[in-house]
């Protein structure tokens, strides 16, 4: 387990074990649960909005029907 300085349940996640609370987006730092969250490079990440925002489809409008095309 990572370093912390309080002791806690622990949790494997990403071929990894951690305590509960030690499971944290690498953005947000929101508490994670183990298979509830997305990864990237070995670190979790929340799918919503941080996954997305950093590594999902680039671009203005996308996802938005009729919005950014071309009539």
């Amino acid at each position: 387990l990572p370093p912390c300085p309080t002791p806690a349940e622990k949790v494997t996640s990403l071929g990894k074990d951690w305590h509960r609370p030690c499971l944290r987006c690498e953005r947000c730092s929101k508490t994670l649960t183990p298979g509830g969250h997305a990864e990237h490079d070995g670190q979790p990440y929340c799918h919503k909005p941080c996954y997305g925002i950093l590594f999902g489809p680039k671009g203005e409008c996308l996802g938005a029907p009729g919005v950014g095309t071309q009539s």
